[in-house]
């Protein structure tokens, strides 16, 4: 996904955020997408070298995470990879964050030096076109 490298406690600290968010969670879906993103925080982490880090939740959890989130951050990926080029990024936007969230937007927008109206207006257009987006 060529997402950038960040230090170990980023990524410890952003599970722990995920985990609070999975206790809080509930329903059936919402509850298995919390668990997919304790499962990408973990798995960002260990592939960004932090051998270390210890999966907070039972096993079985882990597993269970994985089988949503490789089709809920591919599909994220590929969203803003197409926004980012219809907004006219000069270099491909790599990010996996919610795109139905207005704050996040106007962040994925700044660190991408795109306008943030446009970028925006962007991603709303193409989620009628991608419902489904997890």
């Amino acid at each position: 996904m060529n997402m950038s490298r960040k230090e170990r406690a980023w990524h410890v600290e952003r599970m722990m955020e995920e985990v609070d968010e999975l206790r809080r969670a509930r329903g059936f879906f919402i509850t298995w997408s919390e668990m997919s993103d304790v499962v990408y925080d973990y798995t960002r982490g260990r592939w960004g070298g932090y051998r270390d880090i210890r999966f907070p939740l039972p096993r079985w959890q882990f597993f269970v995470g994985v089988m949503y989130m490789i089709p809920k951050y591919t599909l994220r990926w590929l969203f803003f990879y197409m926004a980012g080029r219809r907004a006219g990024a000069t270099m491909p936007v790599h990010e996996v964050q919610n795109p139905r969230k207005e704050e996040k937007l106007r962040r994925i927008a700044v660190r991408n030096k795109l306008d943030g109206e446009r970028f925006a207006w962007e991603c709303h257009r193409l989620m009628r076109w991608w419902p489904l987006l997890p």
